[in-house]
């Protein structure tokens, strides 16, 4: 998908979206780790795990809507919805 379809303010739609999950996964409620945190008795792999995205369930980067959009860590949760809703 290209980039140009996100609004030009997508990250600060992305990081509410977040802040608003208090930044948990919305299918697994892991906790997840805010920009800047890279705790020390986490490894690299583990920190990506933990990272949080925030993802358009009809897959169209440009419908911003509360309700098309969604938390998810990057454990398998992202792969799974994803592969669900294909």
């Amino acid at each position: 998908m290209s980039k140009t379809r996100y609004s030009k303010d997508w990250k600060q739609i992305a990081t509410a979206v977040k802040d608003a999950s208090n930044w948990r996964c919305t299918k697994c409620d892991r906790l997840c780790l805010r920009p800047g945190e890279k705790p020390s008795e986490l490894t690299l792999s583990q920190r990506r795990v933990h990272n949080l995205q925030v993802h358009h369930y009809n897959f169209d980067p440009s419908d911003n809507r509360k309700e098309n959009l969604g938390c998810l860590c990057s454990a398998l949760c992202r792969i799974h919805v994803v592969e669900a809703l294909m």
